[in-house]
């Protein structure tokens, strides 16, 4: 990924805190068709492993965890709040004409290698954690209790899991740094005009983002 000085997000609890809000993943591997992309929900242990270790489920019907054996080199992409910017938002557009449309975004590129987790226990666990974290907010979250155990276990054994210990996170934060303040306000101002949650908070991560100079 190019990634800019002005642009670019080191801190790692940063990274964690957009994984871990955003979890929804891209998984890129390299089988014998060449590369392969998958879509899932990851769990991140922070303190496992340098950089953390992330944790999913493909189905089994899926080769890509018999494909990885030989090429267990993987990156995993976190997508954040992304908003289109307007050149008509920046008061310097007024004035020379001198800006063009964009997208303000954030984004983690997870690397590390994959390990096939294959046992019922790992599976259900991991299952089970998911499924509490994304049913949280429900008035009445669903558990897996909540279905009859014969099927619970007939769903779990048609599943997969996987293991990535991260060796590298990269952090691309492209808000803006390098525009004038005045332009940035008036991109921040359009962006919570248009009253979307993703716009108000690329806004809002603007506003927090230092300015290149």
């Amino acid at each position: 990924m190019y990634v800019p000085a002005h642009f670019e997000e080191n801190r790692p609890e940063v990274l964690r805190q957009l994984i871990s809000e955003q979890p929804f993943g891209t998984l890129v591997t390299t089988g014998p068709n060449g590369l392969d992309a998958n879509h899932l929900p990851f769990e991140l242990a922070p303190a496992e492993g340098p950089h953390g270790t992330l944790r999913a489920h493909v189905a089994r019907a899926n080769p890509v965890w018999q494909e990885v054996a030989s090429q267990p080199d993987t990156l995993v992409i976190f997508q954040g709040p992304a908003a289109y910017i307007s050149p008509n938002w920046y008061p310097s557009k007024h004035e020379a004409h001198r800006q063009v449309p964009t997208y303000n975004y954030m984004v983690v590129h997870a690397h590390g290698k994959i390990v096939v987790r294959d046992d019922e226990a790992f599976v259900r666990g991991l299952v089970a954690r998911l499924t509490r974290t994304m049913e949280a907010n429900e008035p009445r979250p669903w558990k897996m209790g909540d279905a009859p155990a014969d099927y619970i276990s007939q769903m779990l054994g048609a599943i997969v899991g996987i293991e990535i210990e991260v060796t590298r996170l990269i952090g691309k934060w492209k808000l803006g740094q390098n525009k004038e303040a005045r332009d940035r306000h008036g991109a921040v101002d359009a962006l919570l005009a248009g009253g979307s949650e993703a716009q108000e908070a690329v806004a809002e991560a603007m506003l927090n983002a230092p300015p290149a100079f």
